[in-house]
């Protein structure tokens, strides 16, 4: 069965279509990345999988269950990791995890040996006792995801998991989150716009722009769609995103938005 299906989605903000009939699916325990450019309708997506928006055409399933139909249940098997910091500074990293504990109704009795478990499974157990303000940007991104995973969700949402990180910031997550995937089979739906993340971490890609789907597949299938062989993913996608007719630099207003959350993230 597959983790994700979405099939001819649309989500629409008043008068404002920002995604369009986008389908797409991800296989189990894979890594799948959806890029695109700023404002593509990536975020838009996965708020509609992630049952926070419902969508206004077309259909979704994960893992089976019909999102719109069954917002419950799909709560209850998934994880979403937002793009803006959701940790609360004022608190240490195990208390954080403890708040999303209650949240996520698990038994009093089993709280705080899946908080030491999920902390310790991101590389926090010896930061655990510290206020959430004093850590580094990466380190609030895996507490973030350690959050996410309290409830062990079968498919995970991450939203720009690593935006505003350094480089070994972001190794480190990856490398985490990898050995998430490799030890429990959990799925992975990244959103990104880093062309060089998504060609080394994930298996296969949709590329969307103006809230289509443009093209999806590995790599190789979409060297082969686009007529470049030997291209970079980044070579690739600008091809088809020129092809497409859009800009692939994106509005002012979602870059500044952007920009406001990577100096939150330090």
């Amino acid at each position: 069965m597959r983790a994700v299906v979405a099939d001819g989605v649309v989500v629409r903000y008043g008068e404002v279509e920002a995604v369009r009939h986008a389908s797409f699916a991800v296989e189990s325990g894979e890594v799948f990345g959806l890029l695109g450019p700023n404002g593509a309708g990536k975020t838009s997506v996965l708020r509609v999988l992630t049952t926070l928006v419902r969508a206004a055409g077309g259909h979704a399933w994960v893992l089976g269950h019909e999102v719109g139909g069954e917002p419950a249940l799909v709560r209850r098997l998934i994880g979403y990791v937002p793009q803006a910091v959701s940790a609360d500074g004022s608190l240490s990293g195990r208390e954080n995890a403890l708040l999303f504990a209650r949240l996520y109704n698990l038994p009093r009795a089993q709280r705080r040996a899946r908080v030491d478990e999920v902390l310790d499974q991101m590389g926090l157990g010896d930061a655990a006792g510290r206020l959430a303000r004093t850590y580094s940007g990466g380190m609030l991104r895996r507490l973030e995801i350690a959050c996410g995973l309290l409830h062990r969700p079968r498919v995970l949402f991450l939203d720009e998991p690593t935006v505003g990180l350094d480089p070994a910031a972001r190794r480190t997550v990856w490398e985490h989150l990898h050995e998430l995937r490799e030890a429990s089979g959990t799925t992975l739906v990244v959103t990104t716009h880093a062309m060089e993340e998504a060609e080394e971490h994930c298996a296969r890609v949709a590329v969307m722009a103006a809230g289509r789907v443009l093209a999806q597949g590995s790599l190789a299938e979409l060297r082969a769609a686009s007529g470049r062989p030997g291209g970079s993913l980044e070579t690739v996608f600008l091809h088809l995103v020129a092809g497409g007719g859009e800009d692939p630099r994106g509005g002012m207003r979602e870059i500044a938005r952007r920009r406001r959350t990577a100096r939150r993230l330090g």
